[in-house]
């Protein structure tokens, strides 16, 4: 079965590596995910070329949802495995835009995927 991911034709970057999409459910304006075009399950199955591929389209997402957004800052997040939240096993990194008052207590970030451990 293929990716989900790959049926996506609007894609805001690409390079030979990957390329980037908008989350279908995004969490937050200008959600991306940033998807290799390799298909593979796991983070830590991607080559040192496709770590440099992606973090390139990391890094120029961020600038793109700098421009159009104006979020006050992002989280980075990738979920590897059933029990880390993962539902698509075509490995992806989420670039979420983060926005001043968009939670309550920003504080503890990604330590809140277990509730109670962010706060420290």
């Amino acid at each position: 079965m293929s990716s989900p991911f790959l049926e996506v034709k609007e894609r805001i970057f690409e390079n030979s590596i990957g390329f980037v999409i908008y989350d279908k459910f995004a969490v937050s304006k200008g959600h991306c995910l940033i998807i290799p075009k390799r298909e593979y399950p796991d983070y830590f199955e991607s080559t040192d070329e496709e770590i440099i591929g992606l973090n390139k389209l990391l890094f120029q997402t961020k600038e793109y949802l700098k421009k159009k957004y104006n979020p006050d800052g992002f989280n980075v997040g990738i979920n590897s495995g059933e029990y880390a939240g993962q539902t698509v096993f075509h490995m992806h990194i989420h670039l979420i835009p983060r926005y001043k008052n968009d939670v309550e207590n920003p504080r503890g970030g990604v330590r809140n995927v277990i509730p109670g451990k962010g706060n420290y």
